[in-house]
């Protein structure tokens, strides 16, 4: 490790130390009583050191965004440790404070901090986004007049004193979350309960808190896929995009993408609050990934996104871990080969049962390539698969395509059923899987036809695949299999079993459990999928954003619902 690295480790370590310190002093009431006497009498503490919540709070975001690398904030820590390092040798020169031994430690932790910063400055290369700045004073500004409004009525309401208009009791707010501890003499009229005090208190650190996220967040992303790099991922995926299931959602236009130096290789991902998500494998040539990777994993530390994959393959896995990434086995995919299914013998007993009950009640099924269904008709399905959905989010992200029916999909397959009396009831849509295969992108169905549809639809497919000349179909993610595999099995360790429990209760919000027994009914090859992550520590940010981009966790927006997308 070089000079300049362990200079950088080491600020990152003050600023925790002097966070838990922080902390120490705001419960510990005599200690955080000594520490700020001694700031306001006899000599400062060290750089950062007050001893309270807020203190302790800023701390700890200094930490966080110096552990990121974030150029911001090393110049934040310069400026104000410089200010605070010629503050206290401007101290020391007085004789009445220069006898306090004290005095010295502080200046030499001080000193030494700011040395770190100097020495460490090569290593803080993390951009933040050209916005933050007027960004983060529109926050303080408009954050600023709201708060003061809310203590302001706080006062208004519990003063017991008379006399105070609305300029009193407003400054008197406005003052309080400035200072947090204002001098009381310019308002005799205002008498106020102790804890609207600590409400309005709270109230500024909050603000001063997210002046600082806007002001430190991280960029989120180059712009979304264009034309040309459609057009090249395309190229990619014709020549191996049999390789992996997942390659055609990278054509997600919600995504951006980066690539290898040499071009035969590149990554698709979207940023998150501050994750840099890629999904899948990478596209192209195998020999050409280590340089899509090194490319994302260097944009991720210039921008200090945390980088994470979803759903990568076993293959793919290996090549991120050899980058420092580690894995985490996230579930199984159900990939069936149309050649070697069948609904003959005892194991399939419930499945063709089922499969036959669809059958006699007059079902019927029709498969197309998306190329072969006339506009108009495509229309009604769009609208018919935004009726069926469940809810108003559009979920997906890693396996899903986020849109129907653009001509540019051409390929895609659509499997479309209706009832004995030719009313539509269900719509599957997959997309392809190189040249022989199809992976399910899209699954609708009206909520009052038969729960059997789905699976009808799909043995249809597999049996009639020679139509759309398919040897391999993959179907839904499944994750947590092995989970529910084995932890309802005699014999299943205790840890097992519990995570065997917890899985069971979020699935019934969620489904975990219900597509896993759905995609077993076929009896399918299971292909793990993986996620990889660099620490982990990092894990619940990135369940958080991987959340996000699916669709399961929501941000408030305007609904957009799936509509198709023309070229002019």
């Amino acid at each position: 490790m070089g000079t300049a690295r362990r200079a950088a480790a080491f600020t990152v370590w003050y600023l925790r130390i002097v966070t838990a310190v922080n902390l120490l002093g705001a419960v510990w009431v005599s200690f955080g009583t000594d520490i700020r006497r001694h700031n306001a009498q006899n000599y400062f503490t060290p750089y950062l050191l007050t001893a309270g919540f807020t203190s302790a709070a800023f701390a700890l975001f200094l930490a966080v965004t110096m552990r990121r690398r974030k150029r911001a904030a090393w110049i934040l820590n310069l400026i104000l440790c410089g200010l605070f390092f010629a503050a206290l040798a401007l101290s020391m020169v007085w004789p009445e404070i220069h006898r306090h031994a004290q005095n010295w430690v502080s200046l030499g932790l001080t000193t030494a901090f700011l040395v770190a910063l100097l020495l460490g400055r090569r290593e803080f290369r993390a951009k933040g986004d050209r916005a933050n700045p007027w960004q983060a004073a529109v926050a303080a500004v408009v954050g600023l007049v709201l708060a003061a409004l809310v203590g302001t009525a706080l006062v208004a309401v519990t003063n017991s004193e008379n006399g105070a208009g609305f300029g009193d009791t407003f400054g008197y707010a406005l003052v309080r979350l400035v200072s947090l501890v204002p001098s009381d003499a310019g308002f005799m009229t205002i008498v106020t309960p102790g804890w609207v005090d600590v409400v309005i208190n709270i109230m500024s650190t909050l603000l001063f808190l997210l002046v600082l996220f806007v002001a430190f967040r991280s960029p989120r992303g180059r712009e979304l896929l264009g034309a040309e790099d459609e057009e090249r991922l395309r190229g990619l995926l014709g020549r191996y995009g049999e390789r992996d299931s997942l390659g055609y959602f990278a054509l997600r236009r919600d995504k951006s993408v980066i690539w290898s130096p040499t071009g035969k290789s590149a990554i698709a991902y979207r940023v998150l609050g501050g994750v840099t998500l890629a999904s899948g494998d990478p596209i192209g040539d195998p020999e050409a990934w280590p340089g899509a990777i090194d490319a994302w994993l260097a944009e991720a530390k210039q921008h200090a996104w945390v980088p994470a994959v979803m759903g990568a393959s076993e293959e793919a896995g290996t090549v991120y871990a050899r980058h420092g990434l580690d894995a985490l086995e996230l579930g199984d995919e159900a990939v069936v080969e149309t050649t070697d299914f069948t609904l003959d013998g005892r194991a399939m007993r419930t499945v063709r049962q089922a499969y036959n009950r669809v059958k006699r009640s007059g079902c019927t099924v029709r498969i197309r390539r998306h190329a072969a269904i006339p506009p108009d008709e495509m229309d009604v399905l769009v609208e018919r698969a935004d009726h069926w959905r469940d809810g108003g989010t559009e979920r997906g992200f890693s396996m899903a395509l986020g849109r129907l029916g653009d001509p540019a999909d051409g390929e895609c397959v659509m499997v479309e059923c209706q009832d004995g009396d030719g009313t539509p009831r269900a719509l599957l849509s997959f997309v392809p899987w190189g040249p022989h295969g199809l992976s399910l992108d899209l699954m609708r169905r009206d909520r009052g036809a038969d729960n059997g549809l789905i699976e009808f639809m799909v043995i249809e497919l597999i049996q009639r695949a020679d139509e759309v000349t398919v040897q391999q179909v993959s179907l839904n993610f499944a994750m947590f299999r092995s989970v529910f595999e084995r932890g309802s099995r005699l014999g299943a360790g205790p840890v097992l079993r519990l995570w065997h429990s917890l899985l069971t209760f979020f699935s019934r919000w969620w489904q975990i459990e219900s597509l896993y027994r759905a995609n077993a009914k076929f009896r399918p090859i299971w292909e793990p999928r993986y996620v990889l992550f660099g620490k982990s520590s990092e894990l619940p940010r990135i369940g958080l954003a991987g959340a996000r981009a699916e669709g399961f966790l929501g941000v408030p927006r305007l609904p957009t619902p799936l509509r198709r997308r023309r070229s002019g």
